[in-house]
């Protein structure tokens, strides 16, 4: 019995094999002269099964002349046909052991489908050549087939990329299925997550339909950086936390903030609470250094700037007696309660404001010429992120005006109305950073006591011309897992990622990639990257709005990505679109 497309599945499938289905068609004289010479021969052998009494022989022998005949009488009115087919496959591995090894796995995944492999012994080089490209067979071992059994031969398969559990995020345009997805399943090697589209393709409405339906249905917890002012409504509708950032606004985030972290003992394997200071200190001291590049980004830094900085912040740290201990965050503290409980109280944090002072005092009290350049130029350029002074981008001195919620279903944070060119990448930069302390490392490495949690960076492409940004995007990337943490990446300029390799990281870092309607300037460089066929990459360009490519792990689908028209009201970011649906509900 002929499955489709089960029959050689197995085969076409089966590790580093190449194969090759030779096809030709019989003529309709020759079937018929064929079929009715295997009918008499049939109508013999059944005759001679009756005569010694072999009642089950004589009856397959007839059931088997019936489907004969109907073959030749469909051959005969044009129905169907028969084919000479020759299938051959070549397998390759390393060595002789591993050869002998796979042959014999896939003669037994082969029969299972009850599809006999026959070696080629005495004819390789022959069974080789017909296996290559040039259309020539020359085996000549055929086996027949008629119409229906030989299209089940035929490597057509569709995608169904998805998994058992998950949230409905579109549906298979090949097959008309719906897509469930879980960006946390135990298939994918990581949880992390890259779309790229062009302007207007649906990006951001994709994101919002799948924040809000694993919000809702699986209780994943979502954080936003929003660098376009697009997501506030979806925070309102979940019910979750909007904040922003602006110059005049008086939040505050303080990029000296560290927290504990709970980490599994290798050995116990139990759980211990500590503080990773170092690790704190080059996080600080990369944000620093990329203020101090600032937008000109200035050649003028360089190791000995490092230096400098890192070493003062970590005497920030060290005034304050704060190191690896987790006791050392809280100050000595004997207060109780009304209920005579001992609460300690957290001590106030380093600020920029703070090293900035430091960094005055050093540099008067510095010896030595190769460093006094380096004082002055930081005295200079970082005077604009300090508030005593009035600074334009001094917003990120101070304490900590506002705390990350754990349990939010949804928190948004708004930069979109900073200074696009640089005031807006350093922000990304230093809110990942925060966003780091506050809200991932909070998450256990216990798999089984960790919450689900998705950190979204919306225009990404904005980061990747500040190098230490773009290292701690990629060190994130990587440790997100860890914490069970989905890091996703939106951008519409795959073309700079591309260009620099230290930012590639990110995306063989993410098991899960979604591409929507692109740009022609930028699907060659998709192309090369993602190995994407040239009918994928002729649709990419060609499709429409919420229309793509889902690629997960090592499956791919074409995907329709259409919200409900109740979702569309916190989805949608055209604003025309917006004032008609607001005109509609108020019934104008």
């Amino acid at each position: 019995m002929c499955t489709f497309p089960e029959l050689f599945r197995d085969m076409y499938l089966f590790g580093d094999i190449n194969t090759s289905v030779y096809i030709n068609p019989i003529p309709e004289s020759r079937s018929q002269n064929e079929l009715n010479r295997v009918i008499n021969e049939l109508e013999t052998e059944r005759i001679v099964a009756a005569d010694k009494g072999n009642i089950n022989r004589e009856s397959n022998l007839a059931q088997k002349r019936v489907e004969a005949e109907q073959l030749r009488d469909e051959i005969s009115a044009g129905y169907n046909k028969l084919f000479e087919a020759s299938v051959v496959a070549t397998l390759f591995a390393y060595n002789l052991d591993e050869l002998e090894k796979d042959t014999k796995l896939l003669a037994t995944e082969m029969s299972k489908s009850l599809v006999e492999i026959k070696s080629a012994w005495a004819i390789q080089e022959e069974a080789f050549q017909s296996n290559l490209p040039l259309m020539q067979n020359k085996i000549g071992k055929v086996h027949t087939f008629d119409r229906r059994s030989m299209a089940t031969t035929f490597p057509f398969t569709t995608s169904e990329v998805g998994h058992s559990t998950g949230v409905p995020i579109g549906f298979n345009r090949q097959t008309g299925t719906p897509i469930l997805f879980d960006n946390f399943h135990p298939s994918l090697t990581n949880y992390n997550m890259v779309i790229f589209a062009k302007s207007g393709a649906g990006k951001s409405v994709t994101m919002k339909t799948l924040i809000s339906r694993s919000s809702v249905l699986m209780g994943i917890e979502s954080l936003a950086l929003d660098a376009e002012g697009e997501y506030s409504i979806v925070a309102e509708s979940l019910g979750g936390i909007n904040v922003v950032l602006s110059p005049n606004s008086k939040t505050i985030i303080n990029l000296f903030d560290v927290e504990t972290e709970k980490v599994k003992d290798e050995i116990t394997g139990r759980e211990r609470t500590v503080i990773n200071i170092e690790n704190k200190v080059e996080d600080v001291t990369q944000a620093l250094l990329t203020m101090a590049r600032g937008s000109t980004r200035s050649t003028e830094v360089n190791e000995l700037t490092k230096q400098i900085i890192a070493e003062s912040v970590a005497e920030e740290y060290a005034a304050l007696g704060i190191t690896s201990n987790p006791n050392s965050l809280y100050r000595e503290s004997t207060n109780f309660d009304s209920s005579d409980r001992l609460y300690r109280q957290k001590k106030d944090m380093p600020t920029i404001g703070s090293w900035y002072k430091r960094i005055e005092r050093k540099a008067q009290e510095n010896k030595n010429s190769d460093y006094s350049f380096h004082y002055s130029y930081l005295l200079k350029v970082m005077k604009q992120y300090i508030r005593e002074y009035d600074g334009q981008m001094a917003y990120f001195d101070g304490q900590s005006t506002f705390e990350l919620l754990e349990g939010a279903p949804f928190i948004n944070l708004d930069i979109s109305q900073l200074e696009e060119r640089f005031a807006r990448p350093l922000a990304q930069q230093i809110l990942l950073s925060w966003i780091w302390e506050k809200y991932v490392k909070k998450n256990s490495e216990d798999r089984k006591k960790a919450s689900k949690k998705r950190v979204l960076v919306d225009e990404a492409w904005m980061l990747l011309p500040y190098p230490e940004a773009v290292d701690f995007l990629n060190t994130m990337a990587r440790r997100a897992r860890k914490r069970n943490v989905s890091l996703a990446i939106i951008s519409q300029r795959f073309q700079d990622f591309y260009e620099k390799p230290e930012a590639q990281a990110v995306l063989t870092s993410s098991d899960t990639k979604l591409f929507l309607a692109q740009d022609k300037a930028e699907i060659e460089y998709l192309k090369e990257v993602f190995k994407l066929s040239e009918g994928e990459a002729n649709f990419l360009v060609t499709c429409f709005k919420g229309e793509g490519l889902l690629k997960v792990g090592s499956e791919s689908a074409i995907i329709q990505i259409t919200p409900t028209q109740k979702e569309f009201e916190f989805v949608e970011t055209n604003l025309n679109k917006l004032v008609e649906m607001r005109k509609k509900k108020q019934g104008v």
